[in-house]
């Protein structure tokens, strides 16, 4: 694996990258609060049966894209990055992989730019579509997503997370992430502006338009332990995707499927891929 600096109009993102250069592209985005280090297994996966992985800090994680205001980090400008990270890169198509709010970012640019996706993978986070039906009729729903609204008080929330060394930070992670990631996402967000630009995804606002239902090639994976997002709103998801589909689910995983269940999680992706080779 390499470091890599990816040069944009909206700034300059940190990347980790692997794989040979002339292999299949594959875009990994990660979640809050975490970094693109999140995908280190998968990553090393993909570039062993040759393709070509980078997984950029997104907006607000990467110090040369650090915009300050929240409405700089509305949901339009996060599909502009992925966009703009892609054509820096040379790459006219390539496949997505989204987390948590990589996730929700990995929706909306399937929806904006079908055509650049070969196929979509989506961990943990439901359709946008699917989650505001649930939120509308699932008072359990309600319920797990009550810390969004929570979080978007400033500087309150950053001040609380970090204080005693980020003890509540680091609960967020609930003994499921490795230790050392923990220490490096707890480091990288106790840098002066780090978690206030990360928890500006929170304060931006709802997102500009509304998405439609998904026709790109889809593989959604959910865990039954997943504290942020229930059954109804993963189920609703097949719903909003009428290009080719498949939702698997990870009994007894919570929702940092990536760290928890490395392996498994790599089989569903590598088998995705290769399913639609030839899309």
């Amino acid at each position: 694996m390499v470091d890599l600096s990816i040069s944009t109009r909206a700034g300059v993102f940190d990347a980790i990258a692997a794989g040979p250069p002339e292999g299949r592209p594959v875009l990994l985005l990660h979640g809050f609060p975490q970094t693109g280090l999140v995908w280190q297994r998968q990553i090393a996966t993909l570039a062993e049966h040759g393709y070509r992985v980078v997984a950029p800090d997104q907006r607000g994680y990467s110090p040369g894209a650090r915009p300050q205001r929240p409405e700089d980090y509305r949901m339009s400008h996060l599909v502009d990055d992925v966009v703009a990270i892609t054509e820096e890169l040379g790459w006219a198509a390539f496949d997505l992989v989204g987390h948590d709010w990589g996730g929700a970012v990995a929706w909306w640019t399937a929806d904006a730019h079908p055509r650049r996706l070969r196929t979509l993978t989506v961990v943990s986070t439901p359709h946008p579509g699917a989650l505001a039906t649930t939120l509308r009729t699932d008072q359990d729903q309600r319920h797990r997503s009550q810390y969004m609204i929570d979080w978007r008080e400033t500087p309150t929330t950053e001040e609380r997370m970090l204080a005693d060394n980020a003890r509540e930070l680091r609960t967020l992670y609930a003994g499921k992430v490795p230790p050392d990631h923990v220490d490096t996402y707890v480091r990288h967000l106790s840098r002066p502006g780090a978690l206030t630009a990360a928890l500006n995804w929170y304060r931006a606002g709802r997102p500009d338009g509304t998405i439609g239902v998904i026709d790109v090639p889809t593989l959604y994976v959910w865990s039954t332990k997943d504290s942020a997002f229930g059954q109804a709103a993963a189920q609703e998801t097949g719903r909003w995707v009428k290009g080719p589909y498949r939702f698997e689910t990870l009994q007894g995983v919570s929702h940092w499927v990536p760290e928890e269940a490395p392996e498994t999680l790599s089989r569903l992706l590598l088998g995705h891929l290769r399913t639609h080779d030839q899309h």
